[in-house]
């Protein structure tokens, strides 16, 4: 697969991601988790994460991606609410907090795209892939642990 095809598969998985994160849905995150793992795996079999001509300054500017966006995944699931049902079935809904954050993540995103590209990195699409599969990855694990961390009492609301 050609790195703008994947470009444009992340693009699409990431607009699948944020409608399922905004529906209500039981909060198990099973389904994103391996939504998740396939985007880092196709990210990485691709290639091209790092600049072989600039490998220092490449590998730490690929570990601020990375910190980046473990650090936006736990905080967007810190604003997705969680409560149990009546019959004690976890259920997770993002709010527009969730979206302010996703938009943040993709401004910085594209701020450390531009960073790269300034500081003379060559950086490929397909890089998106593993930024996109750890931050849904992160968001997914930890709503799916908020949401184990709840009491058995269905009247208990968590909100982020």
């Amino acid at each position: 697969m050609d790195p703008m095809q994947i470009a444009a598969v992340a693009v699409v998985l990431t607009a699948y991601v944020l409608y399922r994160q905004m529906k209500t849905r039981v909060a198990t995150g099973y389904g994103l988790r391996l939504l998740a793992l396939f985007m880092i795996a196709i990210g990485l079999l691709s290639g091209g994460l790092v600049d072989p001509r600039h490998l220092a300054l490449s590998l730490a500017l690929l570990a601020v991606e990375v910190a980046c966006a473990v650090a936006f995944g736990f905080l967007r699931a810190s604003t997705v609410r969680i409560w149990r049902d009546e019959a004690g079935v976890l259920w997770s809904k993002g709010t527009g907090r969730t979206l302010l954050g996703w938009l943040a993540s993709l401004l910085t995103r594209v701020a450390l795209l531009g960073a790269g590209y300034a500081l003379g990195l060559v950086s490929v699409p397909t890089a998106l892939l593993v930024f996109m599969g750890l931050t849904v990855g992160v968001q997914s694990f930890s709503v799916a642990r908020r949401a184990r961390a709840l009491p058995s009492s269905p009247a208990v609301l968590a909100h982020g």
